[in-house]
């Protein structure tokens, strides 16, 4: 029988494990196979709250101009921004390029609530959210630098709608997973997306059975990393406990 997938593609057990995994581990599983910079960059999270996953969906900001960024140009339906938000799928995490800067808002409460609303799992920028309170109370994870009250039109034309961006200073392409947890944002490039779901799965149980004997004394010399062979035989026999 075939594994269930999401809308956005991603099998169900991939996101089970990636559900239950920290973006510490993440981005040690990505930097075995020579991802440096998958980390997005000076974010944090409005509420803390269970791991956020979801393919990436897109929009870029390039910055304002006055003859075109005004209140009137929110009546047109094809504005990016609004497009962008009653487009995003269910099962997404919408992703916002805003150049790292945070003196205009990418974003607020209503266009959270409505992407909420139609199944978002999260939203993530590298500038700011206006009516912080309100994005929070919602409960959707939601990651930004600092809040931003003033409209993104001060600051921020919307321009372009699931096309690469930079957010963070990581490249995000449409469809890559981003994970986060209350600690960030990690961005999976979709391909290995699987792969490394599964080893952070076994690393995070590793690293659990590591904490345990820390804290029953045991030295990290040949336990972490891993280079006595006994550690093995010891982790082996602490998973089979754990089943029964």
């Amino acid at each position: 029988m075939a594994k269930a997938e999401t809308v956005i593609g991603l099998v169900e057990d991939t996101r089970h494990k990636l559900m239950q995994v920290s973006t510490a581990t993440l981005t040690t599983a990505l930097f075995k196979r020579g991802f440096r910079n998958v980390f997005l960059q000076g974010l944090c999270r409005l509420k803390p709250g269970e791991n956020m996953v979801g393919g990436a969906f897109t929009l870029r900001y390039i910055p304002a101009r006055e003859d075109l960024d005004v209140l009137a140009s929110f009546e047109d339906h094809s504005h990016a921004q609004r497009k962008g938000v009653e487009e995003c799928p269910d099962g997404a995490v919408f992703v916002i390029d805003s150049r790292g800067d945070a003196s205009a808002a990418s974003a607020g409460c209503i266009l959270a609530a409505r992407l909420q609303a139609r199944g978002c799992r999260g939203i993530v920028t590298d500038g700011g959210f206006r009516d912080t309170p309100d994005i929070a109370a919602l409960g959707m994870p939601a990651f930004h630098s600092r809040p931003s009250a003033p409209t993104n039109l001060i600051k921020h034309h919307a321009v372009a709608i699931n096309d690469p961006i930079a957010c963070g200073g990581v490249s995000v392409f449409p469809g890559d997973v981003m994970v986060a947890d209350n600690e960030g944002v990690v961005c999976i490039p979709r391909h290995l997306a699987d792969d490394v779901a599964g080893e952070a799965a076994e690393m995070t149980q590793f690293e659990d059975f590591v904490l345990e004997m820390v804290k029953e004394g045991a030295s990290i010399f040949g336990l972490y990393p891993p280079t006595d062979p006994e550690t093995m035989t010891l982790f082996s026999e602490w998973k089979r406990n754990r089943k029964t």
